[in-house]
């Protein structure tokens, strides 16, 4: 790996060292610019570094390309078996942590610490669980009197109308019976006062008929006693 990483770092090295050549090309020519004995030197000057790499990269051979593919191949393939190192570690170092942590909190759980901290919670919670029980258990007596409280005052009012239209139908009834018996009162008021009136006209007909009679009698008498008296005087001249 390091030769491989030597080889590839040299044609950079390369091309780092090959700016030398450029810049003093370029100065170079600025001074051949500016002396007017140098252009007739112009075509007979160097190749430029460009020139030259472009060259060397033209001449490469398959086999250097090859290379250059087996290489990345193997980059590729350190990359991923570091990859899969450094998950590993990872699980590992995770399940390391976590039994870690586990025994842990096992070892604080057999503490006497961790015990009575457990038992004084449960005690609370057993506590606020009566307590809750309590209060719930409450809360549905209180709920349960009003509601029998509720029903009863329903039943007292149904009790007082039921009782307003007993009271109402019997009031009734007493009026009608109440009626009924006045006006069956003055059916036999007027039923007596005509029987009365019959009677005192019967009796009424029958003293009539005996002042009648009585006179009758006494006419009678009257005439019987005239008729003897005028017998008598006649007797008496006789």
């Amino acid at each position: 790996m390091a030769r491989n990483d030597s080889r590839s770092r040299s044609p950079s090295h390369r091309r780092r060292h090959s700016r030398s050549p450029l810049r003093s090309s370029r100065r170079t020519r600025r001074d051949r610019s500016r002396d007017p004995y140098s252009s007739r030197h112009r075509k007979s000057r160097s190749p430029t570094p460009r020139q030259r790499q472009r060259d060397r990269s033209s001449s490469l051979s398959p086999s250097s390309t090859e290379h250059k593919i087996a290489k990345k191949e193997q980059e590729a393939k350190a990359r991923l078996q570091h990859e899969a190192e450094l998950k590993r570690l990872e699980e590992e170092t995770a399940q390391r942590i976590e039994e870690a942590v586990r025994k842990n909190v096992e070892e604080r759980m057999n503490t006497e610490e961790v015990k009575e901290e457990i038992e004084r919670r449960t005690k609370e919670a057993y506590e606020k669980m009566l307590l809750d029980v309590e209060i719930q258990l409450k809360k549905e007596k209180e709920s349960a009197l009003n509601e029998a409280r509720r029903k009863e005052e329903q039943a007292r009012r149904e009790r007082e109308e039921l009782d307003k239209m007993l009271e109402e139908n019997s009031r009734r009834v007493e009026e009608s019976q109440r009626r009924e018996a006045l006006e069956f009162q003055r059916k036999e008021e007027e039923r007596y006062r005509e029987l009365e009136m019959i009677q005192r006209q019967k009796e009424e007909a029958a003293r009539r008929k005996k002042l009648e009679e009585e006179e009758e009698i006494r006419n009678s008498s009257r005439l019987s006693n005239g008729n003897k008296s005028r017998s008598k005087s006649h007797f008496g001249k006789h």
